[in-house]
C-alpha cells in the first residue's frame, strides 16, 4: 500500500501558500514553515546586489517528509524530483514600512 505525502491542514492546489500552509507542487505538498533570509533589494531602488529569500519549507513526498532551505530561484533536486521557490509577494519598496500583508510564496516542479 502506498504512503501518501503528509499534510496536517487542507492542501492548496495551485503552488502557493503563506507560512504554516500547505499547496501541492506537482507530486509533492509544499508548506513554507519561516523566512530565514529576505534581503531581496527593493523594487523602485537601485541595488549593487540583488539580495535573496530564503525560506525554511518542508517538503512531503509518497513516504518521505523533509524540511530544507529553498533559495528564490534556485531549484532544489530531493527524493528524483526537483521544487523551487519561484516567486515572494511582496515585493519590497525603499522609503516605505513594510505591507502588513503576509508573505505569500510560489513554487513549481515537484515532476
Amino acid at each position: 500500500m502506498p504512503v501518501h505525502p503528509i499534510a496536517e491542514a487542507p492542501v492548496r492546489p495551485d503552488g502557493f501558500a503563506r507560512l504554516g500552509e500547505a499547496t501541492r507542487v506537482g507530486r509533492l505538498v509544499a508548506t513554507p514553515i519561516r523566512v530565514v533570509e529576505d534581503s531581496r533589494c527593493p523594487m523602485n531602488a537601485r541595488c549593487v546586489w540583488a539580495g535573496r529569500a530564503v525560506v525554511a519549507t518542508r517538503i512531503d513526498g509518497g513516504g518521505w517528509r523533509e524540511t530544507i532551505n529553498l533559495e528564490l530561484g534556485k531549484p532544489l533536486a530531493t527524493h528524483g524530483t526537483t521544487i523551487a521557490l519561484t516567486s515572494v509577494q511582496p515585493e519590497k519598496m525603499a522609503g516605505t514600512a513594510p505591507p502588513p500583508q503576509p508573505y505569500l510564496f510560489g513554487f513549481d516542479g515537484g515532476r
